[in-house]
């Protein structure tokens, strides 16, 4: 997933600028098209009744510039690698499309009608961190991300009532909300375009890792027959 990341990005660079654009108003995440659609009147965006659906998603592979991109990879590889160890290639990917979707609703319920296009993986990004909470920060020690041998890995998910009553989770939930609200407003721009950073997209996408964690994780259920 990563590697098509930068192969999107990579062909966005050898393409015209009005190529480009179509490219992000296709495929990017842009509220007005969903504020048209209950309004019963067509958006002059590209894609159509497809873009609609596909949207919620596409969005993901799009980055704002090699900044937003390289800080991107950068947390995929420490939060998404572990989960992915976990899940397993197929869950790892549904589960990333099901995070970015979150992340994508949550922004579309508080930016209805805005025309602003979202793109980035960050909301799915910010639910592997939250994911990650349900198994590497539980118990007496917190395993280092990267340590693929550690039991913690294949443990059972501890509940959420005793996840959230861990002091080291909240510390660092609060934490996450803080940074991603000091970036989201805009008082440091991490990515160095000038954008405003889609936060509450992040929320969607953390909140959904959180509670839908368990649905996905192979560990600790009983097999099934055929």
């Amino acid at each position: 997933m990563l590697g098509m990341f930068f192969v999107v990005h990579l062909l966005r660079e050898f393409v015209s600028a009005q190529m480009d654009l179509e490219i992000v108003l296709t495929f990017a995440f842009i509220p007005q098209r969903y504020a048209a659609l209950a309004n019963g009147q067509g958006s002059f965006l590209p894609g159509g009744g497809l873009a609609d659906f596909w949207s919620f998603f596409t969005y993901m592979f799009l980055h704002g510039n090699w900044a937003h991109l390289t800080l991107n990879s950068l947390w995929m590889l420490a939060f998404g690698s572990p989960l992915a160890w976990r899940l397993g290639a197929t869950s790892f990917v549904v589960f990333s499309l099901v995070l970015a979707a979150a992340g994508a609703a949550l922004h579309l319920v508080i930016y209805w009608g805005e025309l602003v296009p979202v793109v980035g993986a960050s909301a799915a990004i910010s639910g592997y961190m939250a994911a990650v909470i349900r198994f590497a920060m539980s118990g007496p020690t917190i395993v280092p991300i990267g340590i693929r041998e550690s039991h913690r890995y294949f443990s059972p998910a501890e509940p959420l009532s005793q996840v959230l009553s861990n002091p080291r989770v909240l510390i660092f939930i609060a934490v996450w909300v803080g940074v991603n609200f000091i970036f989201g407003v805009g008082i440091i721009d991490i990515s160095g375009s000038g954008s405003q950073i889609a936060w509450e997209a992040h929320l969607g996408g953390f909140l959904a890792g959180l509670l839908l964690f368990p649905y996905f994780d192979p560990v600790g259920k009983e097999p099934r027959g055929p």
